[in-house]
């Protein structure tokens, strides 16, 4: 599978209003600056990452750069991996938990905050448990596979009182707050029309990989991607949608799409 990371995803994606004719004539478009949160007490909050895959190692080197965070722990089912990431990041061993142990974080004051970053189809019960250890969550998305499994995880973190994100961020980056401002206060008109498109090469992805997997992933490339492409059109304009229209594309690689499709436009 080629090493496409999510942020590459991002700046890859086209988002049209109108783009054509409008995109080049803009100027309020400018450079992703960082600016200082407030009222910050000076103490880094200490995050757990639970799940070691890909994303995880992007995550883990963005801990090491921040003023705000930091890589205090990991959960991961892989000995090997644990090992490896623990001298990599001099991750103390009580901060170090498998998928058996993990409920016993409740005990460690280290950890603040867990992380969930395992398949879509594993959100739920990690996040719930991560609430009743009394740890605060950030779970990637999709949230859940399910709006019933999302309300459920809502419900766990309010009944423990911690917070829960889940980790999206283009909505607060300087160039979307534009589309926003432009789509939302109508500034070229009504739009008539907003168009989003994303994807990726799968070429050389093994057939046993959890996105291939439809109790795993919830689905294919609407559960993996198309987060980017309907928050796009709902935050653009500051509106749900009324009714949708869908329909899978044809399958092209059967011996890997034979429990999600390949492709969905809606």
């Amino acid at each position: 599978m080629k090493n496409v990371s999510r942020r590459s995803f991002v700046k890859n994606m086209g988002l049209g209003i109108g783009s054509t004719a409008i995109l080049p004539s803009l100027t309020s478009f400018k450079p992703f600056s960082r600016k200082k949160v407030k009222n910050y007490s000076g103490k880094k909050l200490n995050i757990a990452l639970c799940g070691l895959g890909r994303y995880a190692n992007i995550l883990a080197n963005s801990l090491m750069e921040s003023e705000y965070c930091q890589l205090a722990g990991i959960i991961t089912g892989t000995p090997s991996k644990a090992k490896d990431w623990k001298e990599k990041y001099a991750i103390p061993e009580k901060n170090i938990y498998n998928y058996e142990n993990f409920d016993s974080i409740k005990n460690n004051a280290d950890i603040d905050l867990v992380y969930v970053v395992l398949p879509n189809g594993m959100h739920k019960e990690y996040t719930i448990r991560a609430a009743k250890a009394g740890k605060h969550v950030i779970v990637e998305k999709p949230m859940a596979n399910t709006a019933k499994e999302c309300q459920e995880m809502i419900a766990a973190c309010k009944k423990a009182r911690v917070q829960l994100a889940v980790g999206y961020r283009l909505h607060y980056e300087p160039n979307h707050l534009e589309i926003m401002r432009l789509g939302q206060e109508k500034v070229f008109g009504q739009v008539r029309l907003i168009e989003v498109s994303l994807g990726y090469s799968l070429l050389g992805i093994p057939a046993d990989d959890w996105h291939l997997n439809k109790e795993l992933s919830g689905g294919g490339p609407l559960m993996n991607l198309g987060v980017y492409c309907i928050q796009a059109g709902r935050y653009a304009l500051g509106e749900e949608p009324i009714s949708v229209t869908a329909q899978f594309g044809p399958v092209t690689m059967p011996d890997l799409f034979h429990e999600v499709e390949e492709s969905i436009t809606w």
